[in-house]
């Protein structure tokens, strides 16, 4: 194969992949199957190639309903959490071992539920993003480093099917059959081009998050929310949301299955009182919906009890900044902070050829420009940085510029 000056293999070179170098393992379902998989784990050697499948758009929440490994001299091991549910072995087994994911953040709550929490990883879609990848998805990945042209066909398949059809397991060790190659270019290329502390960075702040955080009124994120006028309108959301998420949690069924979020906001938005107006509304006569008119209706008289004391806000209180769309009107000073900042992070992201978001989180940025040190030194907008989570290699590249141009409108009495 040939590649180019950039490290990329040239496009008439990419082969497919169609077929694991082994045959594809049994998959493991019980405790001596599990103590065997864990057994050729441990005798292999090098990092340890990980990946896991869900079944978010069929069943509640973001469990495993299966879960790869690979690792050198071990082959490739394929576990069902359902009849394994417990993996602590695992983690106990390779405590030591690198693991080596893509996306490790969309992973790693889910391996965590099962017991298997790795101590040290190398995410291969973040190690992209900071070499500047413009797409960074596994298949473009491995097609432009490793010239291999990957099947991601099954990738929003239902994987709480029993027993797993062939295809689907195929895909499923095709996605960690080449997880450690890909790590062992992207490494050498971190290091060529002195990124590599900013990656191993990058790699324990994902370690260190931990599960997501529960949301406050995570019924405001509502897919077409945005349509909603009233408070009254607001509460009948989130008395259906709740309603639907109790749903969907006793029937094991994802919300979307149950009532979409375009059923609900109409509903929402138009408050309708018999069984005849709920029913017009499209999404309430799916089958999963409509032997629950009973239940919508007392969702939505529930709502209209509201006293004026209880009607939800209109904005969530306590959340950060408002939205940036709102802040000319709102503080133009801070939307000239916001300006500035913007462009001090994309001009050093452009510089470094690393994505503004991964340079510095929008979020940092908004935040700092909401509500900046009073005297914006570089030692105070360290220390606000600090505070917000960024990274000690993000700091450095931007602390000092951020400081000057805050300063700048400081000084200006702009701000």
């Amino acid at each position: 194969m040939t590649s180019g000056d950039d490290g990329v293999i040239d496009r008439e070179d990419r082969a497919p992949l169609l077929e694991p170098r082994e045959p594809i393992p049994a998959v493991v379902s019980d405790a001596a199957g599990l103590a065997k998989a864990i057994s050729d784990l441990v005798s292999g050697s090098g990092p340890v190639a990980v990946d896991a499948e869900r079944a978010s758009g069929y069943r509640y929440g973001q469990r495993a309903y299966l879960v790869q490994f690979r690792r050198e001299g071990s082959g490739t091991v394929l576990v069902d959490p359902v009849g394994c549910p417990d993996l602590s072995g695992v983690d106990v087994a390779l405590a030591g071992t690198e693991a080596v994911l893509h996306a490790a953040s969309q992973d790693l709550p889910c391996l965590a539920e099962i017991g298997y929490r790795p101590r040290q990883i190398f995410d291969t879609e973040l190690a992209g993003r900071l070499l500047g990848f413009p797409r960074v998805g596994l298949a473009t990945l491995v097609e432009e480093i490793l010239g291999l042209r990957m099947e991601k066909g099954h990738s929003a398949a239902d994987w709480s099917t029993r027993p797993l059809p062939g295809a689907w397991l195929k895909y499923a060790a095709l996605d960690v059959e080449v997880l450690v190659d890909l790590r062992n270019v992207l490494g050498q290329q971190l290091d060529e081009a002195g990124k590599r502390e900013w990656a191993d960075q990058e790699f324990a702040a994902v370690l260190a998050a931990g599960p997501p955080r529960a949301r406050r009124d995570p019924w405001r994120r509502t897919s077409g929310i945005h349509r909603i006028r009233t408070r009254r309108s607001l509460a009948a959301v989130c008395e259906l949301w709740q309603e639907r998420d109790g749903i969907a949690r006793r029937i094991d069924l994802s919300p979307g299955r149950v009532l979409p979020d375009t059923a609900i906001v109409e509903a929402a938005r138009t408050m309708p009182a018999t069984p005849a107006e709920l029913n017009a509304i499209a999404g309430f006569s799916g089958r999963n919906a409509r032997h629950r008119t009973a239940t919508w209706l007392r969702a939505l008289d529930r709502a209209r009890r509201y006293s004026e004391e209880e009607l939800p806000e209109s904005a969530p209180p306590g959340e950060g900044p408002p939205p940036a769309s709102r802040w000319a009107e709102r503080d133009p000073a801070a939307a000239r902070r916001l300006e500035a900042a913007r462009t001090v992070v994309a001009a050093i992201a452009d510089e470094h050829n690393v994505p503004s978001e991964n340079l510095l989180q929008p979020d940092a940025v908004r935040r700092l420009s909401w509500d900046p040190p009073a005297e914006p030194t570089t030692a105070s907008v360290r220390a606000e940085l600090t505070s917000y989570g960024a990274r000690p290699w993000q700091i450095e590249l931007t602390a000092t510029p951020l400081a000057r141009a805050l300063g700048r409108l400081h000084d200006k009495g702009e701000a």
